[in-house]
């Protein structure tokens, strides 16, 4: 396990505001301005949150003229429970 990178995508989603754009983002594409109506911030603050989650290898971007559409990263479900299950084992894992 690549402890580094789970620890960055942990630190990601410990941010109360960046767990509820995943929340949000679960159920699907969204443009910037979308998720931004569920919040009390501007959009140069949700900015800073979803440059996080995409260098935390979260979501992801695609640019249409000047909107930006964010989704989760397709893999990010199953990798995450990987981590989850991983991180859960019991500890035979070590004593071997």
């Amino acid at each position: 396990m690549d402890y580094e990178k789970v620890s960055i995508m942990l630190k990601a989603v410990a941010d109360p505001k960046r767990l509820k754009i995943v929340h949000l983002l679960s159920g699907g594409t969204m443009c910037a301005c979308e998720v931004l109506e569920h919040f009390d911030f501007t959009q140069p603050t949700l900015s800073h949150h979803m440059k996080v989650l995409e260098k935390a290898g979260i979501v992801v971007v695609n640019k249409k003229g000047q909107w930006h559409h964010y989704e989760l990263k397709e893999d990010f479900l199953d990798q995450t429970m990987v981590i989850i299950e991983t991180l859960l084992q019991s500890k035979k894992e070590f004593e071997e």
